[in-house]
């Protein structure tokens, strides 16, 4: 046959694939050697080596290709509700499972397992985060069922075992278990306290009081998993119970699922719509004090939205560095392009402050009975939350930029980046959008010496940069004088530059220090990514992100 072929393909990067996310990440590095120094790291870079295959990265695209399906019958007619899944859904799910994403802290013998545990997870969604909504939860209801001991104590040990089974089976028949969440419904959204599902007494057993459950929930998150902490109203008001998949004795539980929501991004995840006729759930802790049980499961998951922005901010980065330092434009790569050079170490800035953030905060988590470091995390939840996840979509547009046309297509490792631009503002919008995030800080800075825990976690930066002084020593007034709503998103984004900027003091390079300081602090910037002081270090800050 003749050859037709009219042109030599060339000037088109290599794809990000088999290259180490942990050895690539000089950041997350250094922020763990600050966090804690005596971890053993060997875990993180056998996971950040198998991250970067190119079989996991085929699995990430398949996952969300083909999305999950809900199957409300089977083909005689009976109701099964049952979410079909890719295996590569389930391949995922199996290696997150497996480097105890879902319940390390929980299962004892390790040193600083929060931290270990959310460099992990960080990681992992730099390959894919949807499948990261079971693992999460799971990770935050496992401390929350401790208010029913009895439960806990037989479903404790299987929700930190590193064994994944998806099957729908009896607790007590798997090595491994899983677990989501029920909360929100369509009248209320983040008000739950109007959600109106009501939870009716139905006798006790072993696990106590038991309740019939009746009413909906308009997210429902992952409806395959074996269990679910649900918000529903008792005779003593909004409660806490915890409602199984599969019944004791082994017969399906009352969940309808309606339908699964058809999302802008996150597509591996099944998220859904439920009705419950009657189903059987089991009070956790007090009855009427559902909405306090929850926070404590609320504060782990937005650390984790802080850790999951952390991790697809850097894998837009390293696409975008990656594109950048092989494409040839106007006669030399892109990446000697001095206005490239200006987004794309702006963009290595943003990440690094949003990584040392991030690990900060769950640092606190391994230290609950330090006064500071509960005041840490009390302070630190909503603003990291609000802040890293605010920035989040402008980076991914940003990152996405840098690729041109090639990155808005979804199309083969190019099309890494269009998925995480949809994925972005779940983070922000999840567990708590803007305003809930800065309404939480006002609430923490008024239970607490806030003031103080700030002053003391600032110090170690004093003196190292004019600005950041500047901004350190208004901040503890603006925290005790803090009265109205109206400025709250300002002082969140505020203490959270400020912390992110003591913290690189300590853990990053001068020159990522002094850019960071002189744009976000001192206002050497424009308001957009890019926009650079001349003066700055791009050679120091470049070479620190490259992820090979």
């Amino acid at each position: 046959m003749p050859d037709i072929a009219t042109h030599e393909v060339f000037n088109q990067p290599e794809p990000l694939v088999d290259y180490d996310l942990f050895q690539g990440h000089a950041a997350l590095r250094d922020a763990l050697k600050f966090n804690a120094p005596a971890l053993d790291t060997a875990p993180l870079a056998e996971l950040g080596r198998r991250l970067g295959t190119a079989e996991m990265q085929l699995h990430a695209r398949l996952a969300n290709v083909h999305a999950p399906q809900l199957r409300t019958h089977d083909r005689f007619g009976r109701r099964i509700d049952q979410v079909e899944f890719h295996p590569s859904y389930h391949a995922l799910m199996d290696a997150a499972v497996q480097a105890g994403l879902h319940g390390t802290p929980w299962a004892g013998g390790c040193a600083s397992p929060h931290v270990l545990r959310a460099a992990g997870f960080m990681l992992f969604t730099e390959l894919e985060p949807s499948v990261l909504c079971p693992i999460s939860m799971t990770y935050a209801v496992t401390p929350a069922l401790r208010g029913n001991p009895a439960v806990y104590a037989d479903w404790g040990p299987k929700l930190t075992n590193r064994s994944y089974d998806p099957q729908p089976r009896l607790w007590r028949d798997k090595a491994g278990l899983t677990m989501g969440m029920g909360m929100t419904e369509k009248q209320g959204g983040s008000d739950v306290r109007a959600n109106t599902t009501r939870a009716e007494p139905a006798g006790q057993d072993g696990w106590g009081p038991r309740y019939a459950v009746t009413g909906h929930k308009w997210f429902f998150s992952a409806p395959m998993c074996d269990a679910f902490l649900v918000l529903a109203q008792t005779a003593s008001g909004l409660s806490c119970l915890f409602l199984p998949r599969v019944l004791p004795q082994g017969e399906p539980n009352a969940i309808r699922i309606q339908r699964l929501k058809d999302k802008l991004g996150n597509k591996a995840n099944a998220s859904s719509e439920v009705e419950f006729h009657g189903a059987i759930a089991w009070l956790v802790g007090e009855e009427g004090r559902g909405v306090p049980q929850i926070l404590e499961m609320g504060t782990l998951t937005r650390l984790d939205c802080a850790l999951g922005t952390s991790g697809l901010m850097r894998q837009a980065l390293g696409l975008a560095l990656n594109h950048a330092s092989q494409r040839q434009a106007f006669g030399k790569r892109l990446i000697l392009q001095p206005l490239m050079r200006n987004v794309l170490a702006d963009l290595a800035l943003e990440s690094e402050a949003a990584c040392a953030l991030s690990l900060r905060l769950a640092r606190a988590f391994d230290h609950p009975d330090q006064p500071h470091e509960k005041a840490m995390a009390r302070l630190l939840t909503p603003v990291a939350k609000y802040w890293v996840c605010k920035r989040g979509s402008h980076f991914a547009q940003e990152a996405m930029e840098c690729l041109g046309g090639n990155g808005y297509v979804e199309e083969g490792g190019e099309g890494v980046m269009a998925r995480i631009y949809r994925e972005m503002p779940l983070n922000s919008i999840w567990e708590g959008a803007g305003n809930i995030m800065a309404l939480d800080l006002l609430r923490a800075i008024r239970k607490a010496d806030a003031a103080a825990a700030l002053a003391q976690e600032l110090a170690p930066a004093r003196g190292q940069h004019a600005a950041l002084d500047r901004l350190v020593a208004a901040l503890p007034t603006r925290v005790e004088e803090m009265a109205s709503e109206v400025e709250a998103r300002r002082l969140a984004q505020d203490v959270a530059v400020a912390v992110q900027a003591a913290l690189l003091a300590q853990t990053a390079p001068p020159a990522v220090f002094a850019a960071f300081c002189d744009s976000r602090i001192a206002g050497n910037w424009g308001q957009a990514f890019g926009t650079l002081g001349a003066a700055t270090d791009f050679d120091a800050i470049l070479a620190r992100a490259m992820p090979r």
